[in-house]
């Protein structure tokens, strides 16, 4: 996981104005760390207008379209959180994990994060959190309290 969500994109407390202004700032992130070219903003937006990526729980994982990964550069993940929410439409959203994706390397930590959001505590943690080490710890290490 290490490898693809590192510290310099995790970005805590937050404030966006709408859905849309969340995501582009989910791309920006991952333009600064070098995941993306800048016209995989725009394909993730797209995605977005065509349909919510709104997980529940609070959680929303905005990404580009098929067609964008041509400017995907390396497969990464960012975190963003938004401490006051961001209204999702169906959902207030308080945390972003924007995808950059070449392939299918993103989805171990994807299905990372649906065990944690299954486990109301851990949810409210990543929401909630203040530190970038703990995010890190929290999706790294194992379920607290799930059944194995």
């Amino acid at each position: 996981m290490s490898q693809l969500l590192e510290p310099e994109a995790v970005r805590l407390g937050l404030r966006a104005s709408d859905r849309f202004d969340a995501v582009r700032q989910s791309g920006e992130v991952l333009v600064e760390i070098g995941a993306v070219e800048p016209p995989y903003i725009e394909a993730m937006l797209e995605r977005e207008r065509g349909i919510s990526t709104s997980m529940g729980e609070g959680f929303a994982i905005p990404h580009g379209t098929d067609e964008s990964r041509r400017w995907v550069l390396e497969t990464k993940l960012a975190f963003l959180q938004f401490p006051e929410g961001v209204d999702w439409g169906d959902d207030d959203v308080t945390v972003c994990v924007g995808i950059a994706a070449r392939g299918d390397e993103h989805v171990g930590l994807l299905a990372r994060l649906a065990e944690v959001l299954v486990v109301p505590e851990q949810a409210a943690r990543l929401r909630s959190v203040e530190r970038v080490e703990d995010v890190l710890a929290i999706l790294g290490s194992p379920l607290e309290g799930a059944s194995q």
